[in-house]
């Protein structure tokens, strides 16, 4: 599964994204509390350098809070600052300000030292498509301001939004790297939503969450599907159980394994099974 997903204007974002860098203070980098590896931009160290950096974990509701404590240290060990939100439902957002404030407080502290007068911290949003920017910035700027969607790609310009007194906000255009190669990755974006349905496979995706599901979870899995599956079946085995549970046949009384694929992956990716950190970090790590 090697995809080519690079459209124009994310090329055409990673430009503006450089040029505008030097207009900020502090980069809030978003990323998926799900996959907070797998959802990082590899180009984004690059163009970010060595600007002070939030790293903000949206849909905290939606992870495995003690894999994403994790990947906290993680990044604390690498200079960022982590902080944890549930934008679609409003939490957590005091704790972006206060680490805005954090990470800037001593060049704010340089410019008032030199006579400055005191200004809102500028602050530019960055990530992959469809993690949930436009949700953040609504939420913080406490009104409809960022287009959002459910899909990859909403957002496509660039635009400064006030968020009280201390933050002023410049929202990007997701940006996604030219391509990827690793399969698993692949998997990982598409299950949580960040690739379009319609450039993947989804019949491995749903295959990767099942037998996620089955190493990980695997009483929560036959709990919430009510079926007694044995965990070493194979993948049809559990297919057949879960279409024929849910009543999800052909003709024939044959099982519609589109349907049951649809399922499996609607399911997981919209947290009804259970809550799941797909990047394991005592397994990535070291990379």
């Amino acid at each position: 599964m090697v995809i080519q997903w690079f459209p124009g204007h994310m090329a055409k974002a990673k430009r503006e994204v450089t040029e505008q860098l030097k207009k900020v203070d502090v980069v809030f980098e978003l990323v998926d509390a799900r996959i907070p590896l797998s959802s990082r931009n590899p180009m984004i160290d690059e163009v970010i350098q060595q600007k002070p950096r939030v790293v903000i974990f949206n849909k905290k509701d939606m992870s495995h809070l003690k894999e994403m404590e994790k990947w906290y240290t993680f990044f604390k060990e690498k200079g960022a600052y982590p902080v944890a939100v549930d934008a679609k439902h409003g939490k957590g957002l005091k704790q972006v300000e206060v680490a805005a404030i954090e990470v800037t407080k001593e060049k704010f502290e340089r410019e008032k030292a030199k006579g400055l007068k005191p200004r809102a911290i500028r602050a530019m949003i960055v990530g992959i498509p469809n993690v949930g920017k436009s949700t953040l910035i609504n939420k913080l700027a406490k009104r409809t301001i960022a287009q959002t969607g459910n899909k990859p790609g909403v957002t496509k310009q660039q635009q400064w939004i006030k968020v009280g007194q201390s933050l002023q906000l410049l929202d990007t255009p997701g940006i996604l790297w030219p391509k990827f190669e690793d399969q698993l990755i692949g998997k990982k974006l598409s299950l949580t939503g960040a690739i379009k349905d319609s450039i993947v496979h989804l019949d491995e995706v749903a295959i990767y969450g099942l037998e996620f599901l089955i190493e990980h979870d695997y009483e929560g899995l036959l709990a919430h599907y009510k079926i007694d599956v044995p965990r070493d079946a194979d993948n049809i085995e559990w297919f057949d159980a879960i279409g024929r549970k849910r009543g999800l046949l052909q003709r024939g009384n044959e099982v519609d394994y589109e349907a049951v694929i649809e399922l499996i992956i609607h399911e997981i990716r919209n947290a009804k099974i259970g809550t799941y950190c797909f990047d394991i970090y005592d397994e990535l790590s070291a990379q």
